[in-house]
């Protein structure tokens, strides 16, 4: 089973991929969205809240796609960098104090709501960041479900106190692993010296043909495992690497297997659990 996610982020963030891109990332994702629905492939989009606001006509098809589920990303992806800097070395929360959060997923929730009339269930923070706060924030909302993060032996959902469930990604990432864009060999090089910045896949980056093969790994290795497989693609990420040339061979592997929404593996989750024996219950 596996579950592809991606995030789409409102044009004027002004990422180093949009600056590269010879279109906006929304209608990036048109054209992505398109293959996958020839191969009959779901996704779980998570779109920040100023894409809605922003740049809906564009957004729209996207936005209402049956193929397509969507979950929160932030209003803005934290646009004013400084104030959730201070932040960080106030509250030990980048996102910014718990009030400040809940007032962002509400306001995320309410205008995807306002536009397409569906209700969020997961979320995921820009740049995966997550806080002391965000469990709580997030369950007080609403979300089932939070997926920051990267854990390459992840078996699945791991319930939080709260009553949220934390999803990490367990398939080599894309954006952090590859040349692209801005993401020179030079300039690699130079942000992991700067940041000494690594994941549960390491610090490298690669090109895309090899990075296909270590994602095309990483799903076979899952599925051995028994492992539900939570990937993530940045549409704008593999057009700029190569218009999605290499992207083809992902997508034969997923048209091939089970794809799932995260709402999907919340539920399956949710019923495994309720019909499971309890602690010392005999069966037969």
């Amino acid at each position: 089973m596996i579950c592809l996610t991606g995030d789409i982020h409102h044009t004027s963030l002004g990422t180093g991929n949009q600056k590269h891109c010879d279109i906006t990332e929304t209608q990036v994702a048109a054209r992505y969205l398109k293959m996958l629905e020839e191969a009959g492939v779901k996704v779980t989009f998570y779109v920040s809240g100023k894409t809605f606001a922003e740049e809906w006509t564009d957004l729209k098809p996207v936005a209402v796609s049956s193929s397509v589920e969507l979950g929160g990303h932030n209003w803005d992806c934290f646009q004013c960098t400084l104030l959730h800097r201070i932040s960080k070395k106030l509250t030990g929360s980048y996102n910014g104090p718990a009030w400040y959060q809940r007032r962002d997923v509400l306001k995320t929730q309410n205008i995807i709501r306002d536009k397409t009339g569906r209700t969020i269930r997961s979320w995921r923070n820009h740049m995966y960041m997550h806080g002391p706060f965000t469990e709580n924030v997030l369950a007080s909302a609403g979300i089932d479900l939070c997926s920051d993060g990267v854990q390459k032996n992840s078996s699945g959902l791991v319930e939080h106190s709260s009553g949220l469930f934390n999803f990490p990604i367990n398939v080599i990432p894309d954006h952090e692993h590859l040349y692209h864009a801005e993401r020179t060999p030079e300039w690699v090089d130079w942000w992991i010296q700067r940041y000494h910045w690594s994941d549960d896949f390491g610090s490298a980056s690669y090109y895309v043909d090899a990075w296909t093969e270590l994602v095309l790994q990483g799903l076979e290795e899952n599925e051995k495992a028994g492992r539900v497989s939570n990937m993530i693609i940045h549409p704008i990420t593999l057009y700029l690497c190569d218009k999605f040339a290499s992207f083809q061979r992902i997508l034969e592997y997923l048209e091939s297997h089970e794809t799932v929404f995260v709402s999907e593996v919340i539920d399956r989750h949710r019923e495994l659990c309720r019909t499971a024996p309890a602690a010392g219950e005999v069966t037969h």
